[in-house]
């Protein structure tokens, strides 16, 4: 049993949870009015699960109990947040014992979250990693199943960080993190914004909301943080309006803290200067070319020497399944990408036309079931507009019909269009057509699952992986 000062009431509990089903003896729970179910309508079997600690939000319909059973009831204004709170408390507030960055925005955050781990641990740190690609307790891979974990995971891995030495730790901030509270009870020391563009409209209905969620995370920055933000992003300075934290720029068209100049771009890399530094990247795009300044930002923005932080710049290499490059016997090249939304879309596509030679772009692309119906559309003529053929195909159907999904896409193309784009169901057959398509000199782009290896139909999670797909192509 673990005693902890909550809400200014000492606690003697043996665990703390917001599901009913995994309370033990003694333990705290949290009632959460979530998306789905409201937590307070469990408050009955959390207490006959063994629960002795009761927190419940302001305004619910709940009504305490007490009557024969010892039960410590505690509301307060927001239970989410206080489920964050809770779970810092309980592992020690790991966040306060590590420095702790986080990275925000549409595009880039997995990108610069492991540039920058990988980085730090080339610096001779032991660092920690929070990310949809994979969660790191330095070189410990432990899975992930969300771009930012639940309070309770997240505090927990937090904790391990430090038991096992690191001194930083990098995540990924997502909108749905901030509006839900994932974060709350967290000491950042820095928050880095990438850019926003459309994206989770499913949840957040509006463009203003997402941007409000985002904006969220710089406003509970405290003093003594650094935001670090895009100058060149129209959303960017609208971040650090209300933020505490000491205000930072980067940018390639405006006067910022730190200016990057893209020199050269080909497909073995980008040549680049940041603040006058010239540095050779293994990175291909501008869309890379802003997240390397971003890294080198927030670097230097951590104390570490700019000359040290431009020489490891050009030893990091790309993560998994973002503009990851397999190269074909045949002399044609495929590029296998998670770009999922309009924006990353014509950001890899653009990538890939300004240092194609003289071959052809075929896209291949789908869209996510049950997520934001609104940019399939766009997504299917973005995907038109830059590439020489189009093979538009199932993603993660999820609870919808793939073709359903195919047909909204199409619905965003003209006559004309629609000549240049084929439809292919099973992404495997996608894939393969993609192949006996290209020539030597031709780029294949198979965008939208990048580091996935599921494809999830109706509930179920079935092993597929864009990469391995490719290469048995390439050997066939």
């Amino acid at each position: 049993m673990k005693t902890i000062v909550f809400n200014g009431q000492k606690l003697e509990i043996n665990g703390i949870h917001s599901d009913s089903r995994k309370i033990n003896k003694d333990y705290a729970f949290v009632a959460i009015a979530g998306t789905q179910s409201d937590g307070h309508a469990f408050i009955d079997k959390a207490i006959e699960n063994g629960a002795t600690v009761i927190v419940h939000q302001e305004g619910s319909a709940f009504q305490e109990r007490v009557a024969g059973q010892e039960i410590t009831y505690i509301q307060v204004p927001d239970s989410a947040e206080a489920l964050g709170q809770l779970a810092s408390l309980w592992n020690d507030e790991p966040s306060k014992k590590l420095t702790l960055v986080g990275v925000t925005g549409t595009n880039g955050k997995t990108t610069i979250a492991t540039l920058l781990y990988n980085m730090f641990q080339k610096l001779g740190y032991k660092v920690g990693l929070l990310s949809t690609v994979c969660n790191y307790v330095n070189d410990r891979a432990v899975p992930s199943t969300h771009t930012t974990p639940d309070p309770i995971e997240l505090n927990a891995l937090l904790a391990e960080m430090v038991t096992e030495g690191c001194e930083y730790a990098f995540m990924e901030v997502s909108s749905h993190a901030v509006v839900q509270q994932r974060i709350a009870g967290l000491q950042f020391k820095g928050g880095i914004f990438t850019n926003l563009t459309r994206d989770h409209l499913d949840y957040h209905e509006t463009v203003e909301a997402y941007r409000d969620a985002k904006k969220g995370f710089f406003d509970q920055l405290p003093a003594d943080a650094f935001a670090l933000t895009n100058a060149d992003d129209k959303n960017g300075l609208f971040m650090l309006q209300n933020t505490k934290a000491a205000k930072k720029t980067y940018s390639f068209q405006t006067l910022a803290d730190f200016k990057g100049k893209i020199v050269e771009a080909h497909f073995d890399g980008t040549e680049m200067t940041i603040n006058g530094k010239e540095i050779h990247t293994q990175f291909v795009g501008k869309f890379n070319a802003y997240n390397l300044l971003a890294v080198y930002g927030a670097a230097v923005l951590l104390g570490k020497n700019p000359e040290d932080v431009a020489v490891l710049l050009s030893t990091l290499t790309p993560v998994s399944g973002r503009f990851e490059t397999i190269r074909s016997p045949k002399g044609y090249t495929a590029i296998v990408d998670y770009a999922h939304t309009p924006d990353a879309l014509t950001n890899v596509l653009t990538a890939i036309g300004e240092v194609l030679r003289d071959g052809k772009i075929i896209t291949v692309v789908g869209c996510g079931g049950n997520r934001d119906k609104g940019k399939r559309p766009i997504m299917a003529k973005e995907a038109v507009k830059l590439s020489h053929q189009v093979i538009l195909t199932s993603d993660n159907p999820r609870n919808e019909e793939p073709e359903d999904i195919i047909n909204d896409m199409v619905a965003g193309l003209n006559t004309n269009e629609r000549e240049q784009a084929v439809c292919i169901t099973d992404r495997k057959e996608a894939i393969r057509t993609a192949c006996l398509l290209a020539k030597a000199g031709d780029v294949i782009l198979i965008a939208g699952k990048g580091h996935e290896d599921y494809q999830e139909v109706k509930g179920v999670k079935h092993h597929f992986d864009d990469k391995e797909i490719v290469k048995l192509e390439f050997r066939a």
